[in-house]
């Protein structure tokens, strides 16, 4: 969860096939494509490997969006929903809720209690935007990239707003690929 690729994210150093052979190596058997509001490495992958390699590999198609007043949110949108909105960063978070869930997709704040402007919880607005909390499907509990209390706090809002938690590596490198996880039965 919470992959950005060099096809899809400026930051992103590593390609989406890349990507996919260190996970598998890892005995990971999916990934969410999360690139930063854009979804052009979910589309490599299904135009250039989709049926062709990996046959035994998931990928899900989401996006992290730069909200204009609740930092970054992971989208995860259903294959077949095609929204070119969603790869033009700056909407207010309710209409995001509101378009995402319209649409049969869910999100959930990434990195929530992270560096300011980049997470709810530090945004100038963030008074505000803790009352869209109970409109979020989960709450990225876990990031691999952010220290143990800043997972520590976004661990102890999920269980304040009783939401599901994510794990996601954020990984932009070949080095922080797979660190973390979520687990689904």
């Amino acid at each position: 969860m919470h992959c950005h690729t060099k096809e899809g994210s400026l930051d992103g150093k590593v390609s989406i096939e890349d990507f996919i052979g260190i996970l598998q190596k890892k005995g990971f058997r999916g990934m969410l494509v999360s690139d930063h509001n854009s979804y052009k490495g979910y589309r490599f992958w299904k135009n250039n490997l989709k049926g062709r390699k990996f046959q035994d590999f998931v990928v899900l198609k989401g996006i992290e969006y730069d909200t204009i007043d609740a930092g970054h949110i992971l989208v995860i949108m259903p294959e077949n929903v095609k929204l070119r909105i969603l790869e033009l960063r700056g909407l207010p978070v309710q209409f995001l809720i509101d378009i995402v869930h319209g649409s049969g997709g869910i999100l959930g704040p990434a990195h929530p209690c992270a560096e300011k402007y980049l997470s709810i919880t530090n945004t100038r607005k963030h008074r505000n935007q803790l009352a869209v909390m109970d409109k979020f499907d989960f709450i990225e509990g876990f990031n691999s990239c952010e220290n143990p209390e800043s997972n520590k706090k976004a661990q102890e809002i999920a269980k304040q707003y009783q939401k599901p938690v994510f794990g996601g590596s954020d990984a932009h490198k070949e080095d922080c690929i797979g660190l973390g996880f979520t687990e689904f039965a």
